[in-house]
């Protein structure tokens, strides 16, 4: 059982985004110390709810910092990049951290990135599929040649060159079979519970040819009682995801998305890891055995503060990853 922390860089009121990027690669270091596994740098731009416009930047900080961890991105936004040269980032990571570089890619949405980029909308609805075909390649060590409807270039040789292979965050049935088409492993968001989250790995099941370690993304929150856990999240969370949640501007005049958010914290609290230190190994095991997952990352910034942010991370790593390794991912 693998146990990651996810950092999205949130943006709470008050907070200057240096700081927050600062706090971000600090809770790496702390994540590293704590005994996770990996941890995983959210992408987002021109708005709070995530102040990190570039994961890989920040990946690259972090790996400088620490000498164990694998660090990720969770996700780099490939609708708004060109996937040859996010290719190149990822190889130089690879070969400088020894192999502690993964990279995480998304379709992304119909963002301001796209204009502000000059990528378009038709790169997100259309030009997935093309994007990860030439990323796949040109991770995989080249040679690479663009030649479809999106990308049109002569043959080149990547160097340096890398034997990686890409995670894919997945959303719809439609992501969930071009993963599955092209054996990449998924990741699955927090909005989701361990009955959705099965339902995806199933209909993963149904396209592909094998297996594969898919990591399920979770709230993650540990206090002294679950009543003082769900407490702190539900005073603290809306203040980040209200004006955080606004930020996503579309370019073509479609509605923004809508939530209830004191019902979306409920939720949250409700479907993951958020608790006493009995509870959060009692949600975190069963999540593995009703899905299967054997690679979970925690959002351990719920708080929006520094100071608490670090004592979760050390109090799950001191109190909770021990049990959970010992009782195994398949207990419930």
């Amino acid at each position: 059982m693998r146990i990651g922390v996810f950092l999205v860089a949130a943006g709470f009121p008050g907070m200057a985004p240096g700081d927050v990027l600062r706090s971000t690669v600090e809770a790496i270091e702390a994540a590293e110390r704590a005994g996770f596994d990996d941890a995983w740098i959210a992408e987002h731009h021109f708005m709070s709810y995530g102040v990190c416009p570039s994961a890989v930047t920040l990946a690259a900080v972090a790996l400088g910092r620490t000498s164990r961890i694998t660090v990720g991105t969770a996700v780099s936004v490939l609708s708004a990049q060109h996937p040859v040269a996010l290719a190149e980032q990822a190889a130089i990571l690879h070969h400088v951290s020894d192999g502690r570089f993964r990279l995480g890619v998304g379709r992304g949405g119909p963002w301001l990135e796209l204009e502000v980029f000059g990528t378009g909308t038709a790169r997100f609805e259309r030009g997935f599929p093309e994007s990860l075909d030439l990323l796949c390649t040109a991770l995989d060590g080249g040679p690479v040649a663009g030649g479809g409807e999106f990308f049109r270039f002569r043959e080149v040789t990547m160097v340096p060159q890398a034997r990686m292979s890409p995670v894919v965050a997945c959303t719809s049935d439609g992501t969930v079979r071009l993963a599955a088409e092209r054996g990449l492993p998924m990741l699955l968001g927090m909005h989701i519970g361990d009955e959705e989250k099965a339902e995806m790995i199933a209909a993963y099941e149904a396209y592909a040819t094998g297996p594969a370690a898919h990591i399920g993304a979770a709230l993650g929150h540990v206090a002294d009682t679950t009543e003082q856990a769900i407490r702190e999240m539900r005073e603290s969370l809306p203040r980040w995801l209200g004006p955080g949640l606004a930020g996503y501007v579309p370019v073509d005049g479609r509605p923004p998305p809508r939530r209830n958010i004191p019902e979306y914290v409920d939720l949250l609290c409700r479907i993951h890891p958020v608790g006493s230190a009995e509870h959060c190994v009692e949600k975190i095991t069963t999540t593995a055995a009703r899905t299967g997952l054997r690679h979970l990352i925690l959002m351990v910034e719920g708080t929006g503060d520094r100071a608490r942010t670090l004592e979760n991370i050390a109090r799950l790593g001191a109190e909770v990853l021990p049990a959970v390794r010992r009782r195994g991912p398949g207990a419930a």
